[in-house]
């Protein structure tokens, strides 16, 4: 049963939490917002555009890095594409925006533990790759 007490205990013990997290989520978002403008000062120094597997990984790191929303990753891609990246680099480009998190790693390792977190991003991180390869290889692109 859900009473007063036990109400003001569950708010208490949250508050407590979220404020303990709040400086790693302020430091998640700072170095995100310092990573995302470099990514179009690396396309034109020519950081990429030496293959699809090494373009896919440099892409895949970036995104693992740069956390924000899907539909930013969106933008970037068009931009990846408009600079003759291929499909591949782009997919995995987007694919690690969204699933990977090196930068907001900590934060999610307060909440779920480190060995969840390492173990969370290595299995997307790869799995990015992989499926990158097999969209370009089913589009036949």
């Amino acid at each position: 049963m859900i009473t007063a007490q036990n109400l003001q205990a569950s708010l208490r013990k949250s508050s407590l939490a979220i404020w303990r997290l709040l400086p790693v989520l302020l430091a998640v978002l700072l170095l995100s917002s310092l990573i995302v403008p470099s990514i179009p000062v690396l396309i034109h120094q020519g950081f990429l555009g030496k293959g699809d597997l090494l373009d896919s990984l440099i892409t895949a790191v970036i995104g693992s890095l740069a956390a924000g929303q899907p539909i930013i990753s969106y933008l970037l891609a068009g931009e990846l594409q408009r600079a003759g990246i291929g499909l591949m680099a782009v997919t995995a480009f987007v694919g690690a925006w969204v699933t990977v998190g090196i930068i907001p790693m900590p934060a999610e390792a307060m909440v779920l533990g480190w060995r969840f977190s390492l173990i969370r991003n290595a299995i997307s991180f790869v799995l990015c790759i992989a499926l990158a390869w097999l969209t370009v290889v089913t589009l036949h692109v």
